[in-house]
């Protein structure tokens, strides 16, 4: 029974009925239920009857305490370090994902093309399919009739169901095709192969001519040895100044003498240059030496591409940049303003210069539809558009 035993009072039996007695009263005043009393009777005097037995408690619990203590924290360790463990576990995954994979994707990449412009002939002209510049248009890192040039001209085997039928050779029956681009090649090369590579074509021929120039004036030598003129990575800005002035006057002098050897008329197809860094600018996520200024010298680059399709009326642009963005080395990571949520994969090649095989495809869509805006250009009629 509750309270039979009057040794349960700290060993003395006439206080601990007192002590009962008393704090029954002092319950009542407090409403307490008679349930509770003995336990309220036990606080009491554990604080009042039985000091000397407090210090005796601490001096136990203190002994106790002491003694756990050491098990105590080699329990915090173990703990802390099975957190740790498990938050390594979770992680890696993650930031394998966001930071190393390179999902390559399957299918059909880049913007549709319209069909309606390929459903009739535009011209009966001769026409010469010209590629002009370096791997990317050479179609480095893919199998022949899957280059970008190629693929504009014929739908290889396999074609994709919304690109069967779109293609120049359907619209253009009298066209040819020469690929003049070296793999490696930079704007300097360019200019010069217009007097030893290029003859002046007949005047029954119309000139297409598709064009990437000036990207590996950029990357070249990768930061291996210091930049110049031609290889530029690792220049800073100011450094760089004459070399892009350099570049937009031999941009200028390769179009103006492009076109004279095409009298019988020509359109150049220029394209800008894509940044495999998603425009972040960090190339140590391309696994290249840092270099701080590199996005802003590949903006001024940029800038006089574009400008050329401005300042020349056979000259039209072509947006490899804005096609290529959120497809290059933070293609995964969501956050990111350029992010593609219809299709979040890496269209680079293993050398990150050039395309996969996807990134041909969506070359190769940009090209066609910036080509069949001009279309009637190629009708002798309109010779003079």
């Amino acid at each position: 029974m509750i309270g039979g035993d009057s040794s349960r009072w700290g060993g003395r039996g006439q206080e601990g009925r007192f002590l009962l007695c008393r704090t029954s009263a002092a319950a009542k005043n407090r409403h307490l239920p008679i349930a509770v009393l003995p336990i309220y009777a036990t606080i009491t005097s554990m604080s009042e009857i039985v000091p000397e037995s407090s210090e005796q408690f601490a001096i136990a619990s203190g002994a106790l305490s002491g003694a756990n203590a050491g098990t105590s924290r080699k329990k915090q360790w173990r703990l802390l370090i099975w957190f740790i463990v498990l938050c390594l576990i979770l992680a890696t995954p993650g930031y394998y994902w966001f930071y190393l994979a390179r999902p390559l994707g399957s299918g059909p990449a880049g913007p549709s093309v319209s069909r309606e412009p390929f459903q009739h002939t535009w011209s009966e002209r001769n026409v010469l399919l010209l590629g002009w510049g370096d791997s990317i248009t050479a179609g480095f890192g893919v199998e022949t009739g899957y280059g970008y040039v190629e693929r504009m001209l014929d739908n290889p085997p396999d074609e994709f169901d919304d690109m069967k039928g779109i293609g120049l050779r359907n619209v253009l029956p009298n066209i040819t095709v020469r690929n003049i681009s070296i793999s490696g090649s930079t704007s300097l090369q360019h200019r010069e192969w217009i007097d030893t590579k290029l003859e002046t074509q007949p005047e029954d021929v119309f000139g297409l001519v598709v064009m990437t120039t000036g990207g590996n004036d950029l990357i070249h030598s990768y930061g291996q040895r210091p930049p110049k003129e031609g290889a530029m990575y690792g220049a800073t800005l100011e450094q760089a100044q004459p070399w892009i002035e350099n570049f937009r006057v031999r941009l200028d002098e390769m179009i103006v003498e492009m076109t004279q050897k095409f009298p019988g008329g020509c359109v150049i197809f220029l394209a800008d240059i894509y940044d495999p860094t998603d425009d972040v600018g960090d190339a140590a996520s391309a696994m290249l030496p840092p270099w701080r200024d590199g996005t802003k010298i590949l903006a001024e680059y940029n800038a006089i591409l574009r400008q050329a399709a401005v300042n020349h009326d056979s000259v039209f642009s072509v947006p490899l940049h804005a096609t290529f963005l959120g497809h290059g080395t933070h293609c995964t990571q969501f956050w990111r303003k350029n992010y593609r949520w219809n299709d979040p994969t890496y269209w680079f090649g293993e050398n990150l210069e050039d395309p996969n095989i996807r990134g041909f495809d969506s070359i190769r869509r940009i090209f066609l539809i910036e080509i069949a805006k001009e279309h009637e250009r190629f009708d002798s009629k309109n010779q003079s558009l």
